[in-house]
């Protein structure tokens, strides 16, 4: 292991002093060997099929109807774009054919299709597309079988709270069903399969109840709490033409407004952060739209509180003096603590530790009070309890976090005199003191190990913003547990960031940035995400949909060519246990061989760098990966870092 040093050098602090960060990276390299873009597929002529193959896989039967101009298909077609959904990423299927067709042919690919190599992807792709663009893509699925590998991406969207439309192909009538494979592909209520955790799901049994079934399904899931819903369509009801279309109704969508706190309870928490000595604002997935982070940055400079920001959301600039979100020490100070739209609260304000014996303790006073604001506690499931543990507060108020602050805001102006002005005043200073200094001390702790191979984590995260800083970038996605961007970025815009992936389901990272760079595409936003090699693994057939699509993203592959955090919990029961801690690569490191990720996405073509081993040689691989992205392609970039 090269040894790292202590103290920062001149040549790293100039560095990290240059680009707002930080400064410009080191001059562009010229192109080395393992640099290289995406070779063009080989053209291969396919054999040409004979006519009577053509006509027994694709003409119906002589007794099937073939001047059929109108199907189901084309009526289910017309009511997703009645919602305005503009895209259907689907992993093709028999099952719903039929609203393939429609969407093809009668609706000229309105909504577009997003081909997906796994439903997976395309799940995920609508998480992170929400995200950024607020509304709702849908995505399509086959039976049972599509619908199992759809899961855990639908419970991550369940878990972050995320809208998407989940369609799954379905033969509901059992004459129906071709021998074989139509018959483990259905099911009875394939929806059951997914009733945990999702926020409603209905099989609609006819076009009419479709579309009243779909637009209830839209509503549900973007009013908040948000979440994924799931229809289950039934392929005949897709394919048969349709009857008395001219009675047919697509209902109004009206959306919901999102509720906003009492307004009792509102001025009460006023009071209590007015008068309060040492108020703190604590948030997590709290903004829905552009407005959230303007309102929430009046609130805080309305009361020169320090605020903490879980990332949940883009709720709160990076460099705002007021935030100390690396400073959750003044958890401990606080008087009074508001918590906004929180995941999980308890875990906010609880030291938990599971080193050994797993022991807890509270992180507040005694005598603070803690006030929450929200809709999480609203739509709640049983099962699966992603909701945390059960915290004490004071006043718990049911609203939307980012519909009801400006009330509240106008509530705390209210109650200021000219004394606790004042007072406010010199408390924001002294907090953007301890605010500059925390960045200070960021930038320093970046420096160290700066020349070391495997790559610090800190200095690619700074290598890779100084290419990008004076781009309209948006970052998507992040390694587990790499806090380096929020550290040492400077996170102002609304669309800079989008959260976590809510379940923490291996796998969300590649395709939900890849659906967050579709929402981005239209914007002309430059996106890019970090993503762990293990999470690359899970579905890396996401690349060829990006280069099939022709979606810009830069994507840097932390390739610490382990699932670390497994490995550091295996060291850490075999040191409990006594015992040795040599064999705890067993199962948990992903070498011999190392994956080459550029090579991967060469194959799916994407520009691929990597992988790089050198620090010196990463300045250079960015600059050239980020002109590809600018030139609207997707680029992977495969750092060999340290392990966090």
């Amino acid at each position: 292991m090269p040894k790292r040093g202590s103290s920062p050098d001149a040549a790293r602090r100039n560095f990290l002093k240059g680009a707002g960060l930080i400064g410009a990276a080191a001059a562009v390299a010229p192109p080395v060997a393992n640099a290289l873009p995406a070779a063009p597929p080989t053209q291969l002529k396919a054999a040409v099929p004979g006519p009577r193959q053509i006509a027994a896989e694709t003409m119906p039967p002589g007794s099937d109807p073939v001047n059929q101009t109108t199907s189901g298909g084309d009526f289910m077609t017309d009511v997703l774009n009645s919602l305005g959904i503009e895209y259907l990423a689907i992993n093709c299927a028999s099952s719903y054919r039929g609203l393939h067709e429609g969407i093809l042919n009668h609706g000229n690919n309105k909504p577009e299709i997003i081909t997906c190599v796994h439903e997976d992807i395309a799940v995920h792709m609508g998480q992170g597309y929400a995200k950024i663009a607020g509304t709702p893509i849908a995505m399509a699925c086959h039976g049972t079988v599509g619908l199992q590998h759809a899961t855990m991406a639908i419970y991550n969207a369940w878990c972050d709270r995320v809208p998407v439309i989940v369609i799954g192909g379905n033969i509901m009538e059992a004459d129906k069903r071709m021998p074989g494979a139509d018959w483990v592909h259905s099911g009875v209520d394939i929806g059951a399969l997914v009733r945990d955790f999702t926020k409603w799901d209905d099989q609609p049994a006819s076009l009419q109840h479709f579309a009243e079934s779909a637009v209830r399904a839209y509503k549900i899931a973007t009013t908040p709490p948000m979440g994924p819903v799931f229809l289950a369509l039934d392929a005949e009801l897709q394919e048969n033409p349709i009857p008395d279309g001219e009675i047919l109704h697509i209902p109004k969508l009206a959306p919901v407004m999102p509720p906003q706190g009492d307004a009792g309870a509102i001025a009460a928490t006023a009071k209590m952060l007015v008068e309060a000595q040492n108020p703190v604002i604590i948030c997590d997935r709290m903004a829905r739209t552009p407005a959230g982070m303007a309102n929430l940055v009046e609130l805080a400079e309305t009361l020169q509180c320090g605020l903490i920001d879980n990332v949940g959301r883009m709720n709160f600039p990076s460099r705002h003096p007021l935030n100390q979100s690396f400073r959750r020490g003044i958890i401990s100070q606080a008087d009074v603590i508001l918590a906004i739209e929180m995941n999980d609260l308890w875990g906010a304000v609880t030291a938990f530790s599971d080193r050994i014996v797993r022991r807890s303790r509270p992180l507040t006073k005694p005598s603070a009070k803690i006030v929450t604001l929200g809709v999480r506690d609203l739509y709640l499931k049983s099962n699966y309890q992603d909701f945390g543990r059960f915290q004490d507060i004071d006043l718990d108020i049911a609203g939307d976090g980012e519909a009801s602050l400006p009330a509240l805001t106008e509530a705390v102006k209210r109650q200021i005199d000219a004394g606790r002005k004042s007072a406010f005043e010199a408390r924001g200073k002294k907090l953007a003191a301890l605010h500059l200094a925390m960045v200070e001390e960021s930038k320093s702790d970046a420096t160290i190990g700066w020349d070391a191979s495997p790559i610090t984590t800190a200095r690619m995260c700074a290598e890779v913003y100084a290419q990008i800083k004076d781009e309209d970038w948006s970052l998507v996605g992040t390694s587990i547990r790499l806090t380096w961007p929020h550290r040492l970025w400077d996170f102002k815009k609304p669309h800079q960031w989008n959260g976590f992936s809510g379940g923490a389901g291996v796998g969300y990272t590649l395709p939900a940035s890849l659906g967050a760079a579709l929402a981005n595409k239209k914007h002309g936003r430059f996106t890019l995400a970090f993503g762990g090699d293990g999470d690359f693994m899970f579905s890396p057939g996401t690349l060829w949909t990006a280069a099939h699509h022709r979606i810009p993203m830069l994507y840097i592959v932390q390739n610490n060519r382990a699932y670390h955090q497994e490995y550091m919990y295996l060291v850490a029961m075999a040191a409990r246990h006594g015992r040795g801690v040599d064999r705890a690569d067993i199962g948990t490191t992903l070498t011999d061989p190392n994956i080459d990720f550029a090579t991967l996405a060469r194959g799916m073509g994407v520009y691929g760098e990597g992988p790089i081993v050198d620090p010196k040689d990463l300045a250079g691989a960015l600059a050239r990966a980020v002109a590809v992205v600018k030139r609207g392609e997707p680029a992977v970039v495969d750092v060999v870092t340290d392990p966090r």
